[in-house]
């Protein structure tokens, strides 16, 4: 059983391996959003703000 250990709130009850991964990850969701963009290959795909100037992602 998946569940906030801020607030003790049961969120669901996910398979094996995405319970071990949401524990790995914590309760953090821009960890679970880099993550997700490092497998869709988008994590180091700099964006151009100006004219020479990027900045990476994250």
């Amino acid at each position: 059983m998946d569940h906030c250990h801020e607030t003790g709130r049961v969120r669901g009850v996910p398979c094996f391996n995405r319970h071990s991964a949401i524990g790995t990850l914590g309760d953090h969701p821009d960890t679970v959003r880099r993550a997700a963009a490092y497998v869709e290959g988008n994590s180091w795909k700099p964006t151009l703000v100006a004219p020479d100037v990027c900045r990476l992602p994250f």
